[in-house]
């Protein structure tokens, strides 16, 4: 039943329209083999030699539009699932299938434990506003 109280499809949503469950984009899978390396701040950069993928027909619209973003410019993955409007999951899935694909890599972003402590970067600053 829909928010009308008339009878209709389940997948149908007066308001939003049709609904496609996320993982019919990713067939079913949750997971990927690189994914652990996803994070939410985890950025995604096209490689060089994605010039064409749509013409791959092993590519779902998806895929074509995550490479087609991070050419414009390198997205996190957070920035992926927003302007996808795509649940993470689904995100971090369709993002491992471009790595494997070798069309995107990820670069992870610095651990907190090996950024420099703050005390050190304010004595840096203070030496060079000494000179």
């Amino acid at each position: 039943m829909s928010a009308d109280g008339q009878g209709s499809s389940h997948w149908f949503d007066d308001e939003a329209g049709p609904v496609v469950r996320p993982y019919a984009m990713t067939r079913g899978r949750t997971t990927s083999p690189g994914q652990h390396r996803l994070d939410l701040i985890a950025v995604v950069v096209t490689e060089p030699q994605a010039q064409n993928p749509e013409a791959d027909p092993t590519l779902a619209p998806e895929h074509v539009e995550i490479v087609g973003l991070c050419r414009q410019a390198p997205q996190s993955v957070a920035e992926l699932a927003a302007e996808l409007d795509l649940p993470i999951g689904v995100v971090r899935v369709l993002i491992g299938d471009l790595v494997h694909a070798e069309l995107v890599h990820v670069t992870r972003p610095v651990p907190p434990a090996e950024l420099p402590d703050e005390s050190i970067l304010r004595d840096v600053i203070n030496g060079l506003r000494a000179l």
